[in-house]
């Protein structure tokens, strides 16, 4: 029997017994999915560029299934490098991250993909696993009258399952050329939208696709039914080949790219060069209330979103429900999903809905992607077609921090008899973690990014800039007992104390260290996490945390420095909303609780890919619990081999080449 033949029934034999592993354990539908990852062109903004995408789509397939349901994604990668998806589930546990290995390796970073629209499932047991409609690209259109503007499943909780959580080199390694890898996605509370991307470079930029959770076969939506539904999914869109532009800026320490576009549903809007044709149109009748399942997959921005002459009523966020919020306009973090009850209640007639940037770092910066994408909402029934349709007037400009935190505010959960919170309130574990902008003192010749060679931007938490092991990754080092890949010693809080916020700060203190260093977890710990925003280097911003493997209620957030002994007085331990990702402030902090009750290594980063990339990021391990139910399953029978990279991508940060062993 040939190497390939004998791969072949190794990947068999391993589907079946996941299979059979999985109708023992769940009381759920199963569902099966096929991703082939292969490139293809397509043509933006005038200029035709070559994309590794799933089953031929920007964005890729939807996964449709019920609460409690079961997915497995059997993922062919036919692209020219390895790659990994994440599922934005919960596993009752944490989620991804990644960062830049060590410096002596590019950073590697969560990319989306979803298979294209009509490529569906291999089999499916509950019933054809995409909508044609759903994952059909939805063209968008900007805000103003030029392309240029005015001026990342994701969430599940996976319990007891990292591995097929997906972060590359956390708790996977790639998905190599010509080989495939099947992803167990286990659904268990979550209810609503979630999304599934890329988690390795920055592919999910073009990697990426809508989840959809309906309710439990014989329950409902905790409001009125919906006469419809549409997936919105707001993306990124680079100039050239984006995989060779981030490993020139990992090689050399430079800055990262900036994206030409944004894009609602794969299309940039008429209003940009060359987009008038596929700017999607979602055509709605008169009077119908229509359910919009908001995805921000965009690489690296926060987004305004509003639809003109609309309200918007959001009811859900993260799969998880909340009470409604009625508004003119909305604040999207990376990451973040939002369930949107738009009612079409107004003339007939054309009405943009529209996107564009929030910008919350240096307000004298410019040099930022001004894009406003745009779709149209289009009535159906006999009228004029107006020569343009009605721009939202209340959408915010691209620096209104007011706005956006006056939108911020509004979160409470829905906290009702059948959607309940469970607030821990007995903390075991506190945590008190810095985010910045920070330098790697650079010792090498390749370094460029000042122009001077002397250091290198970075970010971090509690001044450690995280670096992902080369060889294999965490968990197999976790499970397997193998030494000297991480170390246990993440602080719990800054190493020195200052004013976080000030203005002015010393470029001195900005200095931080690489580190493969994760915080240990006992199982049922209560954990309270403060995030604290900085303004090292002048970079203060808002900065959207990710959890893999758990959602986590935010119980208090505010402005300037935390401080213990007063600020928890105003905690929200009633209602506070459950998420997978939120935004820590400004120059302010954000405080999270979750039970540490699902087993495993979970990442956990900041959604804005630039900032992950550079090192935002670290990991929690939550140790077994002491029967065979609260412990980590064991592992697939096949899992992607660990190999070291054909070169390096980054040179020592001693001044020597890298050298592979």
């Amino acid at each position: 029997m040939s190497f390939k033949n004998k791969e072949s029934l190794i990947h068999l034999i391993g589907l079946v017994f996941l299979v059979a592993q999985c109708l023992c354990m769940v009381e759920g539908k199963v569902h099966f999915y096929e991703f082939v990852l292969t490139e293809k062109n397509f043509t933006k903004l005038c200029n035709t560029s070559r994309i590794l995408v799933v089953n031929g789509s920007i964005p890729g397939p939807v996964i449709r299934v019920h609460k409690g349901d079961t997915v497995y994604v059997n993922v062919h990668n036919h692209g020219h490098y390895g790659v990994t998806i994440h599922w934005s589930i919960r596993p009752k546990s944490a989620r991804f991250g990644l960062r830049r290995r060590r410096f002596r390796q590019r950073r590697r970073l969560f990319w989306p993909r979803r298979p294209e629209s009509g490529s569906a499932t291999w089999r499916d047991t509950a019933r054809r696993g995409t909508d044609a409609r759903s994952a059909a690209s939805l063209p968008s259109r900007r805000v103003g009258r030029e392309c240029a503007g005015l001026g990342a499943a994701h969430g599940v909780k996976q319990p007891r399952n990292p591995w097929s959580d997906g972060p590359e080199y956390i708790t996977q390694c790639p998905i190599e050329p010509g080989s495939n890898f099947t992803y167990e996605v286990i659904f268990s509370t979550e209810e609503g939208t979630l999304w599934w991307h890329a988690h390795s470079d920055w592919t999910r930029a073009y990697v990426h696709g809508a989840i959809v959770i309906l309710p439990a076969i014989g329950t409902t939506y905790p409001f009125p039914k919906p006469d419809e539904e549409d997936i919105i999914v707001l993306g990124s869109w680079y100039s050239g080949n984006l995989k060779a532009l981030v490993d020139d800026s990992l090689y050399y320490g430079s800055d990262l790219p900036h994206s030409v576009a944004f894009t609602i549903n794969g299309e940039p809007g008429d209003l940009c060069p060359c987009s008038k044709e596929t700017t999607y149109h979602l055509k709605v009748d008169q009077g119908k209330t229509y359910l919009l399942r908001l995805v921000n997959a965009i690489v690296a921005a926060d987004m305004f979103f509003a639809v003109a002459q609309h309200n918007l009523t959001i009811v859900g966020m993260d799969a998880h429900y909340i009470k409604p919020i009625t508004t003119s306009y909305i604040m999207i973090s990376p990451g973040q999903t939002m369930d949107i009850l738009l009612t079409a209640n107004q003339s007939l007639g054309q009405y943009y809905m529209a996107a564009r940037q929030f910008w919350s770092q240096n307000v004298k910066v410019t040099v930022f992607d001004h894009v406003n994408t745009t779709a149209i909402i289009e009535y159906k029934g006999n009228y004029t077609i107006p020569s343009s349709p009605s721009f939202p007037s209340t959408l915010p400009i691209y620096k209104d921090l007011k706005a956006a935190i006056e939108f911020s505010k509004n979160f409470r959960s829905l906290a009702s008899k059948e959607h309940p919170v469970n607030v821990p309130l007995n903390v075991t574990t506190k945590m008190y973690i810095t985010l910045s902008i920070s330098d790697i003192a650079c010792r090498n010749s390749t370094c460029t990014s000042k122009g001077n060679g002397t250091d290198i931007l970075a970010t971090s938490a509690n001044n450690i800039s995280w670096s992902s092991p080369i060889a294999t990754n965490i968990l197999l080092a976790y499970y397997r007992n193998i030494s000297g890949v991480y170390t246990t010693d993440f602080p719990d809080e800054p190493l020195y104390y200052f004013n976080f916020t000030a203005d002015d700060l010393p470029d001195d203190i900005a200095i931080t260290d690489l580190g493969t260093k994760v915080k240990v977890l006992n199982y049922n710990d209560v954990v309270e996490v403060v995030f604290q925003g900085t303004n090292l280097r002048e970079g203060a911003g808002t900065h959207p945390i990710h959890l893999h493997g758990y959602s986590f209620y935010v119980v208090g957030t505010g402005f300037g420095n935390y401080k213990d002994e007063t600020d928890p007085k105003d905690f929200n331990l009633v209602d506070p909303v459950e998420v997978n990702t939120i935004a820590v402030p400004k120059n302010g902090w954000l405080a999270i609780r979750f039970i540490a009750n699902n087993p495993g290594v979970w990442f956990w980063h900041c959604h804005l890919d630039r900032h992950m990339t550079w090192g935002m990021s670290a990991v929690f391990i939550i140790k077994n619990g002491d029967t065979a139910e609260t412990s980590i399953r064991e592992p697939p029978p096949y899992l992607p081999p660990c190999k070291v990279p054909l070169r390096s991508w980054l040179q020592n940060n001693d001044g020597s080449n890298e050298k592979e062993n």
